[in-house]
């Protein structure tokens, strides 16, 4: 029973009239959800959010988890999305992590919040195969993996940031492939094996040792790199990160309050961020931002942002009508448990403004029915301003055509704005799943850049039907770029980009740009239709300023090729006997 009903319960005889009992009873409500909000560690943000403690039982919390993966373990494109937040301590719990689920330890630093028990990525097709394990995250933990060694068996969309592992971590399961993979601030103690990776991207990252390699391995700002450089080992390794913010990140101080840390902007830097203790940067109070949550109209959020706030996407799908605009500089804009943007009216699902510092985090962008001309836009067309001390972020944004159903998309993310840093993304025109075909999930273009001094590290764009990325602008920058060209070309007639030019080439610098740099790019080939080749994986204009290094074309199937790497050098690639070209640099 409530105070309120005890208030008022016959045996009391309180005697009042309706309009006070009204007023009595606002006073009680308003009282009651001041107390919630003020609660340590309960933020509003929604049923698809838990948040556990220290002092609960860890069979209880261990209940959740496993209700959790229960759905998601094989949910690859389902509608639920799912954050677990671990508040700082001690837990001993195991933790599988299903499709579009984050988990996030709350502390300063990853060793606030310490798990001892098996946190793991699973392989989610049969044979121990991982190449589609897609859409999920981890960040802010320690780890004591139970057998001494963790599993993460990943490919695609599967950000792994601010991690302290103290064993060793294994990046397939068994022998079973996987294909791609992200790391970011993190400590291993031990060893690394990269076992069946295909490729995989290490950004200021520090372990004891690695080991393996395969086709296209990308080490930035890492200070302990395996011994071998390119092309055997496939190693290629850059001593300093040039520029970069890491991702921002919920905290809770010693009384429980929520913040979001801030990190600062970062030149020529290796190794981690937090060995001195909480990352350098800004603290932002939860209450400067706006919490949405599904069923919030663009409208609204909109309106919140043009007074000012911050903005967390809770867990779940958006349906928007209109574009979420972001315009103010120094915006942040997080998503929880792969929160997901979906313009159904053939609209952008955001667009920001040619300013400042925006950051863009943790969101899946995903197409609709309805034609969109873009997906997410930085910066209008014709944009000229420089951001070269306070660029735009855009880290762990993940884009999807088709595959969860009918999706139509021109260009999924395009870059108007300079001096942008996009730091892991995973651009998907899918291959399988509901609405996939040739003239259903149709999309141009998934990354087109027209913006100068644009830096990207950990590009992964899949299958579009023309250039996968062009690269517009003057002064960009790529570490690692993992790319599987469309498999679903019915015919060469229907995939030629130009006289004599079979295909779209997957990485494309416009003719007009004099000045570009490109590390670690891997090609590949699956071809369903016969008789359908690519002339070139990468295509670039013959100019000593535009640079690239480290390439590798592979065939993945038995129909079709690749006839050459980059412009015309390289050769083709081949299946019996297997041929995989390998350029150095270009030119």
């Amino acid at each position: 029973m409530t105070f309120l009903s005890h208030f008022f319960s016959p045996e009391n005889h309180v005697k009042v009239s309706p309009r006070t009992q009204t007023l009595i009873a606002l006073l009680l409500l308003s009282a009651s959800a001041a107390q919630a909000a003020d609660k340590p560690g309960t933020p509003g943000f929604g049923p698809n959010v838990a948040i556990f403690s220290p002092k609960t039982p860890a069979a209880e919390i261990q209940s959740q988890i496993d209700k959790v993966y229960a759905v998601q373990q094989h949910n690859q494109f389902g509608k639920d999305r799912n954050a677990l937040l671990f508040l700082p301590g001690e837990y001993k719990v195991d933790v599988p992590i299903g499709f579009y689920t984050e988990v996030i330890g709350l502390g300063a630093t990853p060793d606030a919040t310490h798990i001892s028990g098996n946190v793991r990525s699973e392989a989610a097709s049969r044979n121990d195969n991982a190449t589609t394990t897609f859409w999920k995250a981890i960040e802010g933990l320690a780890v004591t993996p139970a057998n001494g060694q963790m599993l993460w068996a990943v490919s695609q969309a599967v950000p792994f940031r601010r991690m302290h592992i103290k064993g060793d971590i294994v990046l397939n399961q068994n022998k079973g492939w996987a294909s791609g993979g992200w790391m970011s601030d993190s400590v291993v103690d031990g060893k690394v094996n990269s076992g069946t990776q295909q490729q995989w991207i290490s950004r200021n990252s520090e372990w004891g040792s690695w080991t393996g390699a395969n086709w296209n391995m990308v080490f930035v700002g890492v200070p302990q790199t395996p011994a071998g450089d390119w092309p055997q080992p496939p190693y290629t390794k850059i001593e300093k990160t040039p520029v970069v913010r890491e991702k921002p990140f919920l905290i809770t101080d010693a009384k429980g309050n929520f913040s979001v840390r801030v990190p600062n902007i970062m030149n020529n830097s290796s190794g981690v961020t937090w060995h001195a203790g909480s990352s350098p940067g800004k603290t932002i109070p939860l209450s400067k931002f706006y919490i949405a949550k599904p069923g919030d109209s663009a409208e609204t959020i909109n309106a919140q942002l043009a007074k000012g706030s911050h903005l967390i996407f809770t867990p779940g799908i958006y349906e928007l009508t209109y574009p979420i605009k972001v315009t103010r500089p120094d915006t942040i804009v997080m998503g929880l448990g792969f929160a997901t943007l979906k313009p159904i009216k053939g609209t952008a699902a955001m667009t920001v403004a040619d300013v400042d510092g925006v950051t863009i985090a943790g969101l899946l962008f995903d197409a609709a029915e309805t034609e969109s001309p873009v997906l997410l836009e930085v910066g209008s067309q014709g944009s000229k301003a420089r951001h070269i001390r306070n660029p735009t972020l855009l880290t762990d944004v993940f884009f999807r055509v088709g595959g969860a159903g009918i999706g139509k998309a021109k260009v999924s993310l395009a870059i108007n704005s300079s001096d942008v840093i996009v730091d892991h993304t995973w651009i998907w025109r899918a291959d399988h799943g509901a609405g996939v075909g040739w003239e259903s999930n149709t999309a141009a273009n998934g990354m087109v850049v027209a913006g100068t001094d644009v830096t990207a590290y950990g590009l992964f764009v899949e299958h579009y039907q023309e250039y996968q990325v062009l690269w517009k602008g003057n002064g960009g920058r790529t570490y690692f770029y993992q790319s599987e060209i469309p498999y679903d070309p019915p015919t060469q007639a229907k995939y030629t980009s130009a006289p004599n030019v079979n295909g779209w080439a997957s990485y494309k610098v416009a003719d007009n740009v004099t000045d570009h740099q490109a590390f670690g790019l891997g090609v590949y080939s699956v071809f369903r239709h016969p008789d359908v080749v690519l002339t070139r994986a990468i295509e670039v204009p013959q100019t000593p300023r535009v640079q690239f290094h480290d390439m590798i074309t592979v065939a993945l199937g038995n129909l079709g090729s690749i006839d050459n790497v980059i412009s015309n050098t390289g050769g083709a690639t081949q299946i019996k006997p297997r041929v995989t070209p390998k350029v150095t640099s270009y030119p």
